[in-house]
């Protein structure tokens, strides 16, 4: 698959965008396209990032443009999240991976939801649509790095289905985000503590993933982008 395809494959998963029709007809691993995670969060963050454009920082732009990032994106990490969050309820590994394909949402899904929210909108409320942009294209990072670096905790699934990325792909990925955020963050020490914070959270993730489940899976990875890119911009917010 060439590079745009690639690149198109990566917006077609991650985005509600209408660009299926351009991919070729074969069945592609999605870990092809993991170079391309970080660009894709590039243009839902410009797009998500409208109302910032339009009428500055504040906590009703900020508002409009996460609740715009939701909806490019069709909540697909915010459910990622919630079923991540629930599975720390269950009794052991099998009763936690039912839990995750369960389509309701407890109290440990909804709590997260809730103060993932507040804090990517507070943090906003602060920063320009630059600092969107960055932290969107380094939340989209941190997939990459997961499912290079984690076995699959189930033998279907998406986590088993998208595949191992390279080692070059998750280079690339890696790069795009960190220059992301040197670019698009208020002052290169934000940038830094942005990219720290990111990191740690991947770290978590892992960390957290390994326990409880043995390995990653599909609501892991989309967990992982929105736990980094809030990481990224406290960071950034932190410093303004």
């Amino acid at each position: 698959m060439s590079r745009p395809h690639q690149l198109i494959l990566a917006l077609v998963f991650l985005t509600r965008l209408p660009l299926g029709r351009f991919l070729p007809a074969r069945v592609v691993p999605l870990s092809q396209a993991a170079w391309a995670f970080p660009v894709a969060g590039l243009v839902v963050g410009a797009l998500a990032g409208l109302p910032l454009w339009i009428m500055g920082p504040g906590l009703l732009p900020a508002a409009l443009a996460v609740a715009g990032a939701i909806w490019l994106t069709g909540a697909l990490h915010e459910d990622a999240l919630a079923d991540f969050a629930d599975a720390g309820g269950g009794r052991d590994r099998a009763d936690r991976l039912r839990i995750m394909r369960d389509s309701t949402i407890g109290s440990y899904g909804a709590a997260a939801l809730l103060a993932v929210g507040l804090v990517r909108v507070a943090a906003l409320a602060s920063l320009g649509p630059l600092a969107l942009i960055g932290a969107m294209a380094a939340g989209r990072v941190a997939p990459v790095m997961l499912m290079r670096a984690l076995p699959a905790a189930r033998g279907d699934g998406l986590g088993q289905g998208a595949g191992q990325p390279s080692r070059r792909a998750v280079a690339v990925a890696a790069l795009t985000g960190a220059a992301a955020l040197m670019i698009c963050a208020p002052g290169p020490w934000g940038a830094v503590l942005a990219m720290a914070l990111a990191g740690l959270s991947v770290v978590a993730v892992s960390r957290r993933a390994c326990r409880l489940l043995g390995g990653q899976t599909g609501d892991v990875l989309g967990a992982s982008v929105l736990l980094a890119e809030t990481a990224a911009l406290v960071g950034m917010a932190a410093l303004t």
